[in-house]
C-alpha cells in the first residue's frame, strides 16, 4: 500500500506538469490561433498525453522498465488506447457539458476535467500500461 501512494504522488507531480502543458496547448491553439475549443482540446490533451508518458517511464513506473525498444512502444501504445482514449474523450466530453452547455471559463472547465480523468487514468497506468 505504501508504494502504491509513492506512485499515485508521483502521478501527480507528472501530472501537474502535464496540466501546464494542456493548458497553455489549449491558450494558445484556441484563443492564439482561434481553434473550435474541443478541437484544441484534443489537440492539447494529446500533447500532454505526450509528454505524461515520457515522464512516467522515467519517473512515476521507473521500476517496471522493459528491456526492448518494441516493448517501449507496445507500452506507449498501451498508453494511448488507455490514458489517451479517457484523457481524449473525458475532456472532450466535459468541455462540452462545461464549455458548451454550462458556459464555464475554458480553463477552469479544464481544470476540472482534468481532476476528473486523472483518477481513472492512474489506474489504467497501474494495472493495464505499466503492469509487471
Amino acid at each position: 500500500m505504501k508504494s502504491l501512494a509513492l506512485r499515485w504522488f508521483k502521478f501527480n507531480v507528472v501530472g501537474g506538469l502535464g496540466v501546464v502543458i494542456q493548458m497553455g496547448c489549449l491558450a494558445l491553439l484556441y484563443k492564439g490561433l482561434h481553434l473550435n475549443y474541443l478541437v484544441a482540446t484534443a489537440l492539447a490533451v494529446e500533447a500532454a498525453v505526450l509528454h505524461n508518458f515520457a515522464w512516467h517511464e522515467r519517473f512515476t513506473w521507473k521500476d517496471r522498465k522493459h528491456a526492448s525498444a518494441r516493448d517501449r512502444w507496445m507500452r506507449l501504445l498501451r498508453f494511448h488506447a488507455g490514458n489517451g482514449v479517457v484523457s481524449i474523450a473525458g475532456n472532450v466530453a466535459l468541455m462540452g457539458l462545461l464549455v458548451g452547455r454550462l458556459h464555464v471559463h475554458y480553463l477552469l472547465a479544464n481544470g476540472i476535467s482534468i481532476a476528473t480523468c486523472s483518477f481513472i487514468n492512474f489506474g489504467i497506468g497501474e494495472w493495464f500500461v505499466f503492469r509487471r
